[in-house]
């Protein structure tokens, strides 16, 4: 009787423990894959956010050479007005 009532006083605590450690063990592994794809889609989120930026730094980018290029043409423009002036001016003097 005494080795019955020592292996439920040992064992029986014992066995909870390990269930205790196994049912943690099973919700750690849970949240470690919940916390993976959680990674995985703000992963994509900031892909696609990254390329939205890219797209409107893009898109900024052509504009800027654009109306660099049409200030270039527009002050090639006035430099010829102003060079045919002065040659006029010159010439009438």
């Amino acid at each position: 009787m005494a080795d019955a009532q020592s292996i439920l006083t040992v064992g029986l605590p014992t066995l909870a423990v390990l269930i205790g450690i196994l049912v943690n063990n099973s919700r750690f592994n849970d949240f470690n894959s919940r916390l993976s794809e959680f990674r995985a889609d703000m992963n994509r989120r900031f892909d696609d956010t990254n390329h939205r930026f890219d797209d409107r730094f893009d898109d900024l980018s052509h504009r800027i050479t654009d109306t660099r290029d049409l200030l270039r043409a527009e002050f090639l423009r006035v430099e010829q007005v102003l060079d045919a002036r002065v040659k006029h001016l010159e010439e009438n003097r």
